[in-house]
């Protein structure tokens, strides 16, 4: 390592789409780096290798010398600060960084900044389209697992941008010393990733770490964890279910219909939007107190909402197939995502509904999901590698079936279903046992729905 040792290095750890913009942003800069990576083949390494053939790079493990002898490392989300030759470096004094923690420095534009369990990329959605019918001039990037999955650090090559909205996993925010966000929000808070957290307090610090010097911040009313210290002095703008007050976003009936409002001011009709179940609606209502807290006018947030149809993987319908509805909400990875998936079409099917889920449950405890599928499922069939765990917690109150993958499992779904009924995939657990990501899968379970037709 006398490379090491003559010039300390700025090490990437992890490569991938994140790594590939810290290396790319690095050089750019002058800064010598390298980059190590677990994985003998991770994705970007051939672009690496023909866009930076000198930049070092070490693979099948992490080396501890190299670590320890770092200028600083920078991780990409996917690779955990437990891991001990990490924590072994970190113990030694090498400080740590993240492309999230380098992109708040060098940003020249007020950041908004969304996380949540669930709910991320919808309300980044939306919000996005609110601002482009402002006609405002955004760029939008930051969690790799959203349909904007583009590093942040390349989000500085746009130029002329007056605002950057970022969707960020906690695992980003573990990096992240001071986001200084213009508004930042925790949309909401439910057990997820605890194959990477100690606990649920590990987790949920994590996500707090979007707050640190944010200026005005957008807070969860029927969360009561989603915000910070009520008596903060920071503007603060809320949303919820219940009828609205100052700076509230929430529902209310206007003429016969209910609606949601900020303030005493209807801004949508829910009949009106393209999104359906109660989740969308919170996702709703959090978007219109991001874009009041950036000053957009309430005319063009209401066209905005109007026009935003969904996003794919995300409780999208797919079909009616003999009088079956068929939605593909393959983006539920954890349970919070499903319980709200399964709760917006029970009630919308009245008992009607049938469940495909399963798949790496990442450690989650399935028995707060067992009340749930009980009073809203007419049928559940399971595949992947916690299927039976899952089955385990249902103790018989819902017909059981278990399908090798997804085309066997829509095939037994629509087997057990009648006209009027809907079919929903919404895993409750990650892909990675079965698929590449949410989106292979969720396209696999759209042939499989086709191959019906």
């Amino acid at each position: 390592m006398n490379d090491l040792n003559e010039q300390k290095l700025t090490v990437v750890v992890g490569l991938g789409a994140t790594g590939l913009s810290c290396v790319r942003y690095l050089v750019s800069q002058n800064q010598p780096c390298m980059v190590v990576d677990s994985r003998n083949n991770p994705p970007g390494l051939d672009e690496l290798r023909n866009e930076y053939p000198q930049v070092k790079v070490e693979l099948g493990g992490f080396n501890e010398t190299s670590l320890s002898q770092a200028k600083e490392l920078m991780m990409s989300p996917g690779v955990s600060l437990q891991t001990r030759e990490i924590a072994n470096a970190m113990a030694s004094g090498v400080p740590v960084t993240g492309d999230i923690d380098l992109f708040s420095r060098l940003a020249r534009a007020p950041i908004v900044a969304v996380t949540g369990s669930n709910g991320k990329s919808t309300v980044v959605a939306l919000l996005a389209e609110i601002l482009r019918t402002a006609e405002r001039k955004f760029a939008v990037g930051g969690n790799l697992d959203s349909e904007f999955g583009q590093p942040a650090l390349d989000l500085l090559m746009e130029p002329g941008k007056d605002l950057y909205v970022l969707e960020l996993s906690s695992f980003q925010l573990e990096t992240t010393e001071s986001l200084g966000a213009e508004v930042a929000v925790i949309l909401n808070v439910s057990e997820d990733h605890m194959d990477r957290y100690a606990d649920m307090s590990d987790y949920l610090a994590a996500k707090r770490r979007i707050f640190r010097a944010c200026r005005k911040l957008v807070v969860n009313r029927d969360d009561d964890v989603s915000g910070i210290d009520p008596d903060s002095a920071l503007p603060r703008w809320s949303f919820g279910f219940g009828v609205p007050g100052q700076r509230e976003a929430g529902l209310s009936m206007v003429a016969g219909e209910q609606t949601i409002c900020f303030e005493d001011q209807p801004v949508i009709a829910v009949s009106e939007l393209k999104i359906v179940g109660r989740h969308n609606l919170a996702n709703a209502m959090a978007a219109i107190c991001l874009a009041l807290a950036l000053d957009v006018d309430l005319p063009s947030i209401r066209r905005g909402l109007k026009r935003f149809p969904g996003l794919p993987h995300r409780c999208q319908w797919l079909a009616t197939v003999d009088g079956v509805d068929y939605y593909n909400d393959s983006k539920a990875t954890n349970v919070g995502a499903a319980i709200a998936a399964v709760q917006g079409l029970g009630e919308k099917t009245a008992g009607g509904l049938l469940l495909i889920a399963g798949g790496d449950g990442k450690g989650a405890d399935f028995n707060v999901l067992a009340p749930v599928l009980k009073r809203w499922l007419k049928g559940l069939i399971l595949i992947g590698r916690d299927a039976e765990r899952i089955a385990a917690v249902m103790d018989g109150s819902v017909p059981i079936q278990f399908a090798d993958d997804l085309e066997m499992a829509v095939r037994q779904a629509a087997s057990l279903s009648e006209a009027g009924d809907a079919v929903l995939l919404s895993p409750a657990c990650a892909s990675l046992d079965m698929f590449a990501n949410f989106k292979q899968r969720g396209t696999a379970f759209m042939q499989a729905v086709k191959a019906l037709q």
